[in-house]
């Protein structure tokens, strides 16, 4: 059974309680509660934060680059270990670091969008959301010659406004593994990141890590050590796209 056939089983069910305490209770607002719960269920299944678990795979996401500096040495050791990545990218460094995001193509790597300028989601109107995700899904284009379909919000937020934006879109959003978030931005320490994934890691994770942040990019140097470790349990590297064309396969 695929995510939209749970999605529309789940709201048939809800709908048929919610009708029953309707009637039961004469109460518009019980009503209006249960609805909100469908809508907020509805819209948890639009946000993919995992893949399947039933292969050993696992998904490395890098986010706010691409940067001249950090960005080469991120794919120097991704090459090294034989694995791929998805780089979600922010428009104003795809535009003022072209020749780097074309390298992340050129070695097969998945690109995906995370708005121009950072913004925050919850903060704007759907027509500043929209206008960052299409600046930056032109500027990936241009460069690329191919269009992200992978969106992943600032900060991890999203709202109302993002899902009216995107939903004649053929984008997806795509967040992280809750026990994945590396936070390598705050620089904890390569140690600290180190230990954060691979004591958590599990089929079908997606982890989060950034190839630029303020100060030194941690996340180079831990990589070293976490993909070997993860090679060595069996696990293998794949783009988030890849990753979900593998749970289309197994329904």
């Amino acid at each position: 059974m695929n995510n939209n056939t749970i999605v529309k089983v789940l709201i048939v069910i809800i709908m048929i309680l919610s009708t029953i305490i309707f009637w039961k209770d004469k109460s518009i607002s019980s009503f209006k509660n249960i609805i909100d719960v469908v809508s907020h269920r509805v819209e948890e299944k639009e946000v993919i934060r995992k893949g399947i678990t039933y292969e050993k795979v696992i998904a490395i996401t890098f986010d706010d680059g691409p940067h001249p500096r950090f960005t080469p040495k991120v794919l120097d050791v991704l090459r090294e270990n034989n694995a791929k990545a998805t780089f979600f990218v922010l428009g104003k460094h795809a535009e003022w670091y072209s020749k780097t995001l074309l390298q992340v193509k050129e070695e097969g790597h998945e690109i995906g969008n995370h708005s121009y300028s950072h913004v925050d989601i919850k903060k704007s109107s759907e027509e500043v959301i929209k206008s960052e995700i299409e600046k930056t899904q032109d500027i990936i284009f241009k460069i690329t010659g191919e269009s992200p379909r992978l969106f992943r919000p600032p900060f991890g937020f999203y709202s109302e406004k993002l899902l009216n934006v995107l939903k004649e879109s053929e984008y997806r959003i795509i967040l992280w593994t809750e026990t994945q978030d590396s936070l390598d931005w705050n620089h904890p320490g390569v140690d600290n990141i180190v230990m954060k994934i691979l004591s958590n890691a599990q089929n079908g994770d997606i982890i989060l890590l950034h190839d630029y942040a303020e100060g030194e990019c941690e996340a180079i140097e831990a990589l070293e050590i976490i993909l070997p470790e993860l090679k060595k349990r069996g696990f293998s590297f794949v783009t988030v796209s890849e990753l979900l064309e593998l749970d289309t396969q197994g329904d």
